[in-house]
């Protein structure tokens, strides 16, 4: 993806120094599969932190969060 990544959401793009993120963000990808209406496509999608947040605030069952204390 490299560091031109930028937000499929808001638009934003993100920070790199020397090809090192300097903010977080969310990619997800997703191949569907046989019982889907998608079947053999391949989705991905970008997400900065805010987009996140707002995306994960509007869900009806919250998402299971762990504090890890090791970060790797």
């Amino acid at each position: 993806m490299g560091n031109n990544m930028q937000c499929n959401c808001c638009g934003k793009y993100m920070k790199f120094q020397q090809d090192i993120p300097m903010e977080d963000y969310v990619v997800v990808r997703k191949q569907w599969g046989y019982f889907s209406g998608k079947d053999g496509e391949m989705d991905q999608f970008v997400l900065c932190e805010a987009c996140y947040d707002k995306m994960i605030e509007n869900f009806k069952i919250p998402i299971k969060r762990e504090i890890v204390t090791e970060l790797l």
